[in-house]
């Protein structure tokens, strides 16, 4: 069994992979770490042009594309390691990128996923948008990060090279310790791909372990690769993904008040969209909470299965402030301008 498994999910993907995957094996390749790559049914000839790699390389593929989650669900159930680390196609790691992860993985038994810093691969001195410095969440359920809140992202000088405990680790780039992953049952099939991340991690808090960014490893991030930012398919699954997250995980003394909340504010999120000339955003919205509430069923279920997993009632996972008005009335467009 090798110690850490570096796993890249791969879609279509074969001009990222030609354009980082030789740097990932270089920068981690050693006796106690493998580098796979799982293809989500590619039809680029991803996989063809893989098997030519000539160097340590786990080969996985699948027949059609099961999404992030399915995805990564597959393909680690198929490999045997302490440590998962979930990268994206469109990273570039930095030399020694791996060391700071797996020693404070080592150290802190209690931590159940770490992530790098994030920056941008297109504007190097900034943060990236999928990650940034560690991600939390508000009392809406509004996801930010320590250098990004909402699409303002922030420049990187060193104001979070502190190592942190934080609500949730990227997808992007998270080391996982293996046996949390499988208490926890991994990511949500269902999610397909968005927010997976978030809503795992919130399980792993429920269950008495902490998550945490470690700063000093650093990697550079496209983002974007598979799905556009702006893209109608994103905004509905955002949108979709974040009604799961809160039914599945909110306690219950929150629940009603906080879904309904949502409801209002997302309504008020798709009537911006209709007024700024994007039609395909409102319907996007529309769509996410006509689905949810098709879902109500399955998602009773799958609360149960959390609360019965749940040590901690974890009534402080969301942090007690509205980054929608932090950020829009109050102008405190900085992790840092915060005070958390």
């Amino acid at each position: 069994m090798v110690k850490t498994a570096v796993v890249i999910l791969n879609w279509n993907g074969i001009g990222w992979l030609k354009k980082f995957l030789e740097t990932t094996l270089r920068f981690s390749g050693s006796n106690d770490t493998m580098v796979y790559l799982a293809d989500n049914g590619s039809t680029d000839g991803s996989m063809e042009w893989a098997a030519e790699i000539k160097g340590p390389i786990g080969l996985i593929q699948f027949e059609k594309n099961h999404g992030f989650a399915g995805g990564y669900n597959r393909a680690l159930s198929q490999i045997t390691a302490k440590y998962f680390v979930l990268l994206n196609s469109d990273a570039e790691v930095t030399e020694s990128w791996l060391r700071p992860l797996t020693e404070y993985m080592d150290n802190n038994p209690d931590v159940a996923a770490c992530q790098p810093k994030i920056k941008s691969y297109n504007k190097k001195d900034y943060f990236e948008y999928a990650g940034a410095a560690g991600g939390y969440i508000d009392k809406f359920g509004y996801t930010f990060c320590r250098g990004r809140i909402f699409h303002n992202v922030e420049k990187d000088e060193g104001q979070y090279d502190s190592t942190a405990d934080i609500f949730w680790a990227s997808g992007a780039c998270m080391m996982v310790r293996s046996d949390a992953w499988e208490k926890c049952g991994g990511f949500d099939d269902d999610f397909f791909a968005h927010m997976e991340e978030v809503d795992l991690c919130w399980r792993f808090h429920l269950a008495g372990y902490r998550v945490a960014c470690i700063p000093e490893s650093v990697i550079y991030h496209a983002g974007g690769g598979a799905l556009p930012y702006d893209s109608e398919r994103k905004t509905y699954l955002n949108f979709r993904n974040n009604l799961f997250l809160l039914y599945k995980n909110l306690p219950e003394a929150k629940l009603k008040k906080i879904i309904l909340l949502r409801k209002i504010l997302d309504g008020l999120a798709a009537v911006m969209f209709l007024l700024k000339g994007r039609p395909y955003s409102f319907s996007a919205v529309r769509k996410a909470h006509q689905d949810f509430k098709k879902s109500i069923n399955s998602l009773r279920v799958k609360r149960e299965t959390v609360k019965g997993m749940t040590l901690l009632s974890c009534g402080n996972c969301l942090l007690n402030i509205s980054i929608v008005s932090r950020f829009y009335l109050r102008g405190q467009r900085f992790y840092s301008s915060l005070g958390i």
